[in-house]
């Protein structure tokens, strides 16, 4: 099964002046707006099963994508979708948007906090990894790089995922784009922990960040907790595969290289079960 867990339903209406000001200088695109048909054809084109899909919260930088939004567009796609909501922990009524996303059929919820501005560590957020714990959700963390002049990097370090991990040992979290450029320290958590997994997802932008962090996966032995995700729109999920393959292609001379089963058990793999989301 191919499954990809890093797709975003996007609409322009969505971000006020963010992307225009912080996004599109650094991507160097027009924006266009996720259609549930695109969608479907750039997925059943690369031959995905099931796909994850997510907005984005950030309340003080204007972005706010809603629930209903994300399940509306679901609904709207012939894919086989995983819906999440899109929470950002600092809003005072976020138990209550979490509420809704229940309420919707969500099954994740993706958080940004780099652009959200909030501590991951931060023990007010404790009654929602409970409850999200309790509910048997999925927590995918935006980690990592991010190119608007909004964010806050002091909240992009995948470490702070320990630490939460180590409160929440039940609770299922996926570290996005292998923590760039933070990838080694991604690995270390996941290894620590068995509930803590991380996506690939945009890591073949730029390979030779990306040879090293996939090495990197073999010799801490994590390659189990690597899940396929495109980052669709801005990458297909047949670019993106074809992209970890190219890089499991590349020599460095005598040392090692990325074994070709890694990428390969990605892109057949079916995390489903291991993430709670079978049934």
């Amino acid at each position: 099964m191919f499954v990809d867990v890093h797709t975003h339903c996007l609409a322009h209406e969505h971000w006020g002046p963010e992307w225009d000001d912080n996004w599109k200088p650094v991507y160097h695109r027009d924006w266009e707006d996720v259609r549930p048909e695109d969608y479907d054809r750039d997925m059943a084109a690369a031959g995905v099963d099931v796909a994850f899909v997510f907005g984005l919260r950030a309340t003080k930088a204007g972005v706010l994508i809603p629930n209903r939004f994300v399940a509306d567009f679901c609904r709207r796609t012939t894919t086989r979708t995983v819906g999440f909501a899109s929470l950002d922990l600092s809003d005072d009524d976020v138990m209550e948007q979490f509420a809704e996303g229940l309420e919707l059929g969500l099954r994740g919820v993706k958080l940004y906090p780099v652009l959200a501005g909030f501590d991951p560590r931060d023990e007010r957020h404790d009654a929602f990894y409970r409850a999200a714990t309790e509910a048997g959700v999925v927590v995918l963390w935006h980690m990592g790089a991010s190119p608007s002049k909004a964010a806050d990097l002091r909240w992009a370090d995948p470490l702070l995922v320990d630490v939460v991990a180590a409160r929440h040992p039940g609770l299922t979290q996926i570290i996005a784009h292998m923590g760039h450029p933070w990838q080694r320290e991604t690995f270390l958590v996941c290894r620590k922990n068995p509930r803590v997994f991380t996506d690939v997802s945009a890591s073949w932008a730029r390979p030779f960040d990306a040879f090293h962090a996939l090495v990197r996966s073999q010799e801490w032995g994590v390659t189990d907790k690597l899940l396929f995700g495109s980052d669709y729109p801005f990458w297909t999920p047949a670019e993106a595969a074809a992209g970890l393959r190219e890089i499991a292609s590349m020599t460095a001379g005598t040392l090692p290289g990325v074994n070709p089963d890694t990428v390969e058990s990605m892109l057949a793999g079916d995390p489903l079960a291991r993430l709670g989301l079978s049934a």
